[in-house]
Formats: C-alpha cells, structure tokens, sequence
C-alpha cells in the first residue's frame, strides 16, 4: 500500500479509471512512436533564383598624328586621361551583363536600352542654376550570351568649345561643370528596372578624363521552385514518445497492482492525518460514560473535541475514536455501536483448538479459568453486574 493516505484515497475511488487512463495513454504513445520511425518528415522549401544586372562603359581612342607617345592609328584603351591633341575624339562603349549569382548567362532575349547623354550645368556655391544635356546615345542592342553592348564616339573639343563659351556668358557668377550620365533600361523577364550613373568631365586645353567610373549593379531575386526534402523525426521526439509510453504502461500496471480496495478506510486515514494534533493514542474501556452518543464521521468527532478543548482518544484495539465529556462520550467507529467495538475481531479459520460447547467443565477445570475484569467497574468485583448490554451480548 502506498505511505501517502491521499494518494490512497485517490487510488481507492478513481484507481480503475487512472490505470485505464495510463494503459490507453501508454498503448497510443508506442503507437505514435511506431509511426513517427514509419513515416519521416516531408518538408517543401520555396527555392529562389538570383539575377545580377551589371552596367558599365569602357572608354577608347584613336590617335590622329605621330607623336613622341603614339603612332598615328593607335587605339588608347580605358586609359585615365586622354591627351587632346593626339586623340581628340572619344568613344564611349556602354555594356550590360546579365547574368544569375553563379555568373552563368541567364537570359539570351532579355531587353536592355542604353542612354548617353552630355550634360552642363551651371553652379553657384555647390548648387545647380542651369543646365544644357546633349543626348549622345538612346540604342537597343542585341543581347548576345548575356551582353548587350552600345558604341557612341564624342567630339571632345566641340564640347570644350561649348563649355568655355558658356563659362564666358556667366563669368563671375559660378562655374560650368561637364557631366556624362549613363542610363540602363533592362527588361530580364523577371524583373525590370533602370540603372543610372554618372560621372565629371573635365576637359583642359591639353587632356581630358573622367572623374569617376561608369559602372553600377542591380541584384534580384525572384521564386524559382520548390525543393521537397525528406528528413527521419527527431531522436528526442521518438525517445520522448517511446519513453512516455513504457513509464505509462508501467504506472498503469502498479496503481492497478497496488489501489486499495477499501475507500471508506483510506478516507479514515486521510481524516487522522489531517487531525493528527488532536488526536492521542490510548485504551478506552467499556463501562466509561453514562451516555454513549455515535457520531457519523471521525470529522464529527474531532469537532466535538475542539468544541469541549478536549482529545480525541483512538483505541486502535477497538477501532474507535471517542471523546470523553463528563459523563458523556462521543465516538466514531467503523465497527458499528458502541457494545459492537468490545470484541476485537477474531479469524476462526486460524484457531487450532476447537471448544466442544456441549461439554461441561468441572469445578477443577472452571478454577483454572482466569476472570476477565476488563469490563468492571470499580464498584463492581465482578464485572457484569449491572450491564445489560453485555449480557445481550453474550
């Protein structure tokens, strides 16, 4: 039996239905375990592409007389200043990759617009007042393994002509600043957009170069698929299931094994330890009281006692808890009345000696017989006079 008198009391009136309980959480958990090692985990991932738009220009020169540094007919490529005398026409190549994150080609039909203008401005104190844009390229090249390139050639001393004029009509008023700008229109099929770049200009009397560089990316993403992966359930979710069912199983096969069977005893025990402070061990003997009230409960009798500030005394021989006020005593006993608790229950199928009740005893043998004065009162020697209820009894 379990220590716990609560715990006992709780096995005595729901110990079927919380064994049951166990045994159906316990068969449903090895279960669950069986088809979680059955059946792995099926997860689908949207898949997502990259696409990378790249626009830039490269710079070329043709030199136009022999000289110290080039051969007539020579090509200066990309080169950070250009000398005015020796080549005095440039050409801006505008080109545009598109490609995936990989550097793969991604599109051979895709649509890319390239735009190339010449723009001055006049400044005052770091602020534009006027402008004039030339535009040099609007073309749709053909996009060729991912390439789309454009070609436009610039008469630089026209444009240094055209900037020195203006510098003239707003002489002491600001500064005429030259400007390319580079503008990418690109259609990839999935995404659409515009690049814009740009960069300073500056021409002398004997070079021009570029200031900054003409080139600038866009990134993209777009959704591409699905990817489906399938993956074994996890080790704890499997241990956890199975250990949950076997503790399960187990604790249904001992609460059935160890619920009591006596509910009325196990809610007896829970009310003495609930009311252990006032209650004293001791023998309570037959002819105590003149009254002999019965209680229903030991509850009832307790508070009897905290009533009358007297103690509940347990006479465990008799299984009766009393409490004794003047001539009155107030008990509980699961045996029944008071006269019932005067005779310990006895096992008859233990006893090795049989009594012959239609024998007699001499006076010899009735001599040897010890009297029982456990019953007497103090003014009564020998023990039952008096005592109706003892004599129905026997």
């Amino acid at each position: 039996m379990i220590g716990n008198p609560r715990i006992d009391l709780l096995l005595a009136e729901h110990g079927r239905s919380i064994a049951i309980a166990l045994a159906v959480l316990g068969v449903l958990s090895i279960g669950a375990t069986g088809w979680a090692v059955a059946n792995p985990e099926t997860t689908t991932a949207p898949q997502f592409g990259e696409e990378r738009v790249k626009s830039q220009a490269h710079t070329s020169a043709v030199v136009t007389e022999n000289g110290t540094l080039w051969t007539e007919g020579d090509r200066i490529t990309d080169s950070s200043v250009y000398l005015l005398d020796a080549s005095p026409a440039l050409t801006v190549e505008p080109e545009t990759r598109l490609r995936n994150e990989t550097g793969e080609t991604l599109i051979e039909d895709g649509d890319v617009t390239h735009e190339l203008v010449l723009r001055f401005e006049a400044v005052r104190d770091g602020a534009a007042f006027w402008n004039e844009t030339h535009r040099v390229l609007r073309e749709s090249p053909t996009v060729e393994n991912g390439v789309a390139t454009s070609a436009a050639t610039i008469d630089v001393e026209a444009h240094r002509e055209r900037q020195r004029e203006l510098e003239r009509e707003i002489a002491g008023v600001g500064s005429v600043d030259l400007v390319m700008e580079l503008r990418t229109e690109y259609d990839t099929g999935h995404h659409q957009g515009t690049i814009t770049t740009e960069t300073p200009v500056v021409i002398t009397d004997e070079a021009y170069w570029f200031e900054g560089s003409l080139s600038e990316s866009a990134l993209h993403s777009h959704r591409s698929g699905t990817a489906r992966t399938t993956e074994s359930r996890s080790p704890a979710l499997i241990g956890g299931l199975s250990l949950l069912g076997t503790l399960s199983l187990a604790g249904a096969a001992l609460v059935a094994r160890r619920s009591p069977t006596d509910a009325d005893a196990a809610r007896r025990r829970v009310h003495e330890q609930r009311y252990a402070e006032w209650i004293s061990e001791g023998s309570i003997p037959m002819w105590i009281g003149d009254y002999h009230v019965s209680l229903d409960t030991l509850e009832d009798v307790v508070d009897v006692a905290i009533d009358t500030n007297e103690r509940v005394v347990h006479d465990r021989q008799r299984g009766l808890f009393a409490v004794v006020n003047d001539s009155v005593v107030y008990y509980y006993s699961d045996r029944g009345r008071w006269a019932e608790t005067a005779w310990p229950e006895l096992d008859l199928e233990d006893q090795s000696a049989v009594v012959d009740a239609g024998g007699t005893l001499s006076a010899d043998e009735l001599s040897e017989l010890d009297g029982s004065d456990e019953f007497a009162a103090p003014d009564d020697p020998d023990g039952f006079e008096d005592d109706e209820e003892v004599w129905e009894q026997l």
